[in-house]
């Protein structure tokens, strides 16, 4: 795996450590709450061996709420801010807020600083 620095991740964050460990790349000063999984790989696209392998990138400065997931393959730019429970199934740009699922941008023109949207 790929982490930056200051990077926050949950005791009960699930990273996908067995398949494809090497392809989750998260930015700086990123939060990653408790429940959330970050996927990087995939059984269902192309299921020979172990699956399909991805790369997972998740920005700088961003928040992955509580019991999201973010799918294989899928980039967040940087300060994303992505809502309890939903789950990313695409990319998102950067400075913006999802929700959902699947997530749909629900405010753009974001700023998050240490974990917390500031204006």
């Amino acid at each position: 795996m790929d982490l930056g620095k200051d990077v926050n991740i949950s005791y009960r964050a699930q990273l996908d450590k067995s398949i494809h460990p090497r392809g989750i790349h998260i930015g700086d000063g990123t939060w990653v709450l408790s429940g959330v999984v970050i996927m990087a790989h995939d059984f269902c696209r192309g299921n020979k061996g172990w699956g399909k392998r991805y790369h997972t990138t998740i920005g700088n400065n961003c928040v992955i709420g509580v019991n999201s997931i973010v799918l294989p393959g899928v980039t967040l730019g940087d300060e994303v801010v992505v809502g309890s429970g939903a789950v990313v199934t695409k990319d998102i740009p950067s400075n913006c807020i999802v929700a959902g699922n699947p997530a749909r941008i629900v405010k753009e023109k974001i700023h998050v600083r240490r974990g917390q949207i500031v204006d």
